[in-house]
């Protein structure tokens, strides 16, 4: 399905937010998400179904000053 990856397109074959995450290569890695704008705790990830055109924002901390 073709979805919206911080602003840019792309296409997944996962259903659950946190498979997509897995195969978008963020897996173990620290970050917020959200979807359609949304906020989706870690513990939801696995929960929240993904659709076709729907947005989702990632958020990695980052080091430095």
């Amino acid at each position: 399905m073709r979805i919206s990856v911080n602003g840019e397109e792309r296409s997944v074959e996962a259903a659950t937010l946190d498979r997509a995450l897995v195969e978008l290569g963020y897996d173990g890695a620290v970050v917020a998400t959200a979807l359609n704008r949304d906020f989706v705790p870690k513990t939801e990830r696995g929960t929240v179904r993904l659709a076709e055109g729907d947005a989702i924002e990632i958020i990695a901390p980052m080091k430095g000053g």
